[in-house]
């Protein structure tokens, strides 16, 4: 068979590669072509566009990035007709994928949606197309097959893939002896994955940890971003940068500041204690609380439903109020013992292994 998946961001070229290696499992004779990043083309697919190239983050953004994006969505339409894929499989990555599932329904060409759309958060309306344009849709958080029951669509939770990703790591002993990374006890900073925030929330990263001293540091580097980026930002600070090896720093790590986003999930599921950050532009940030439905910014909150992790969003994302939650998960045994409690209690509800194998198989099975 023959599958066009489209990811636009780093979480993304994580969940399609591991998708990917599961389908070619199935699939001896795939062809798989796909945007997305370097884990998707190691994981076996013909890269038709970085996610890099795509990622624009806030409203104001992605308005001030209009034309690329309308060049982009032309670009992928007449690569599918020329492709003639037998499924396209989407990735989260709405704005870009649900005209895509418009085009292909039109192209009557099958589409799955493996990781649903925040539309339980906001763009509820977006269901109408969901509903119109999506073959199968493939979800990977607990409450949302309730979500869409609500709506009267019948999805499929196949388990949360970095449960799989986080458990199929393997400890890199060496990584961790040529970085020095047990001489002191390690705060993991990781600030995104786009360059718009990591500009924004790195230097206020840095500032809450200042004179740590009894601490190693260390930014969990993406892989996309050059050091370049990082070092002007970090500007003589004793501070490690390491690319490309967030689970090597998270599982040496004893307490991480994380930027709101999938590595709030990912540093709960490794039991590392952690303060979410998040400070958007004003403009972004006023008009993410007109529409944004929800009660938590964190994936781990969400999960829960209840405020497990801090959340320090736009004004309280400051030094100051930062290093004092800190303070709390570096310090305070009683608060870190009950952090590790929690967690454990989350990858239940994530639905325990197998996601990444259950999906291909319903992608493989249904067409």
């Amino acid at each position: 068979m023959k599958y066009y998946i489209i990811a636009g961001e780093a979480s993304g070229d994580l969940h399609g590669s591991n998708l990917i290696k599961e389908l070619l499992k199935l699939d001896y004779h795939a062809q798989v072509r796909a945007w997305g990043g370097d884990l998707m083309n190691m994981g076996g697919a013909e890269i038709v566009k970085h996610y890099r190239d795509l990622a624009f983050m806030g409203f104001t953004e992605v308005v001030m990035n209009l034309r690329t994006i309308l060049k982009n969505i032309s670009f992928c339409k007449q690569d599918i007709l020329e492709f003639k894929p037998d499924v396209i499989v989407l990735i989260d990555y709405p704005g870009f994928n649900l005209r895509i599932a418009e085009f292909a329904k039109k192209n009557n060409i099958k589409v799955v949606y493996y990781i649903s759309p925040q539309i339980w958060a906001w763009k509820e309306s977006r269901i109408k197309k969901i509903k119109k344009n999506v073959d199968e849709m493939l979800v990977i958080l607990p409450f949302e097959k309730e979500f869409y029951a609500k709506h009267k669509m019948d999805v499929h939770f196949v388990g949360h893939p970095l449960i799989d990703a986080i458990q199929n790591f393997k400890k890199n002993s060496k990584f961790i002896e040529c970085n020095d990374l047990n001489k002191k006890p390690l705060i993991a900073l990781l600030p995104g994955s786009r360059r718009q925030e990591i500009d924004k929330i790195l230097p206020i990263m840095l500032e809450a940890v200042e004179g740590l001293e009894d601490f190693q540091l260390v930014i969990a580097a993406a892989p996309s971003i050059e050091i370049e980026f990082y070092n002007a930002i970090i500007n003589q600070r004793n501070v490690s940068i390491i690319q490309n090896e967030t689970y090597n720093i998270l599982n040496s790590a004893t307490a991480a500041l994380v930027t709101s986003g999938t590595a709030t999930l990912e540093t709960a599921i490794f039991g590392v204690p952690q303060v979410v950050c998040y400070k958007g532009g004003v403009v972004s940030y006023w008009l993410a609380k007109k529409l944004i439905k929800v009660k938590y910014i964190s994936l781990v909150n969400l999960i829960m439903d209840k405020p497990t992790v801090k959340e320090m969003i736009q004004d309280n994302c400051n030094s100051k109020d930062i290093r004092k939650e800190l303070n709390q998960i570096l310090f305070n045994k009683e608060i870190i013992s009950e952090l590790k409690i929690e967690m454990e209690k989350l990858k239940v509800l994530l639905g325990g292994s197998g996601a990444s194998e259950k999906a291909a198989k319903l992608i493989f099975l249904k067409n």
